[in-house]
């Protein structure tokens, strides 16, 4: 069995391949893949090689954690059913590369409980299912099933950014405001405020979330946070932060890391997307074919005006 897959070759090398896809073991299932998402965060360190030193880090590789798509086989002792549309958290099914994260390819085989089944009607919004964990898992200190910590103030106003903003907004907490630098990125503000830091005179945030991924910020965020005030780094960061001491010292300010998602983010942010308290709508807004991975790559890390962008897999489903 072959699978086309993005592959990056080297740092800014890429190239669609035909890969050897592994067979089906006990357990697996192979999944059609419909579409992929593109990651500005981890996978943009990927393609641009500033990716600090990770486990499985090391080129060739395939890319990707954030696959939809119908599962078209399914082995003895499967669970799964033939025609189920699932999400993909990555895979490590293709021959001769390297599967961090594995995902961006057009069929995959993959343990059954790796995988979640998603509705029909969120199609290609379902890729956001990674992105909306990872969220969760910022707020909730780990699928504690609840946000332990809202917060006020969310600095960027991309996919993450919205997710958490409506996040906090469905759990019935107070609106955050939402900063970005960027007036691109500006609209599209649900039952919150999003604004130019330079328009927020505010310095008793008591939760401010940074999903930027700017190292340079820190010190800017706990000065604008209330005693005892926390700062979360929800972002990825490829340099080392640092911070002066004594306006922290002064705050009382503790400062948290999100980690990635796990498993019952995963599964939180789905059924709060079942029961609708969370939409997804209206975050994609590019998708290409394949076979023009390379000018979507380009766009989805240089064009301001592209929140998410997807692949789009569905001819060969």
């Amino acid at each position: 069995m072959k699978s086309q897959a993005v592959v990056f070759q080297q740092p800014r090398q890429l190239s669609l391949q035909t890969l050897d896809l592994s067979e089906l073991t006990e357990g697996q299932i192979r999944v059609a893949v419909e579409y992929s998402g593109i990651s500005t965060g981890t996978e943009r360190l990927l393609w641009d090689g500033s990716m600090p030193a990770f486990p499985g880090m090391g080129y060739p590789l395939v890319p990707g954690y954030e696959s939809v798509g119908r599962v078209v086989e399914v082995s003895d002792t499967a669970t799964h059913q033939v025609g189920q549309r699932v999400f993909v958290p990555g895979a490590s099914c293709l021959q001769g590369v390297r599967s961090l994260f594995g995902g961006t390819a057009s069929q995959l085989v993959v343990n059954q409980d790796r995988v979640v089944p998603v509705e029909d009607r969120l199609g290609a919004n379902a890729v956001l299912l990674a992105l909306a964990a990872t969220a969760y898992h910022a707020v909730s200190g780990g699928g504690k099933r609840q946000i332990i910590n809202p917060p006020d103030l969310i600095v960027g106003h991309g996919v993450m950014g919205r997710l958490l903003a409506r996040m906090t907004v469905a759990s019935g907490a107070p609106a955050p405001t939402v900063w970005d630098t960027q007036a691109d990125r500006l609209s599209g503000a649900q039952g919150y405020v999003a604004l130019h830091p330079q328009d927020d005179p505010r310095k008793d945030y008591k939760a401010i979330y940074d999903v930027s991924g700017d190292s340079n910020l820190l010190d800017q965020l706990i000065q604008r946070l209330a005693p005892g005030g926390e700062v979360v780094l929800a972002g990825f960061y490829k340099s080392d932060l640092h911070f002066a001491f004594a306006p922290a010292f002064m705050r009382e300010a503790t400062i948290r890391t999100a980690a990635e998602w796990k498993r019952p983010d995963l599964l939180a942010v789905n059924e709060l997307v079942h029961n609708g308290r969370l939409s997804l709508d209206g975050l994609i807004t590019h998708q290409q074919a394949p076979a023009r991975a390379l000018a979507a790559y380009e766009v989805a890390f240089g064009d301001a005006a592209c929140l998410k962008m997807i692949l789009d897999w569905s001819a060969n489903a």
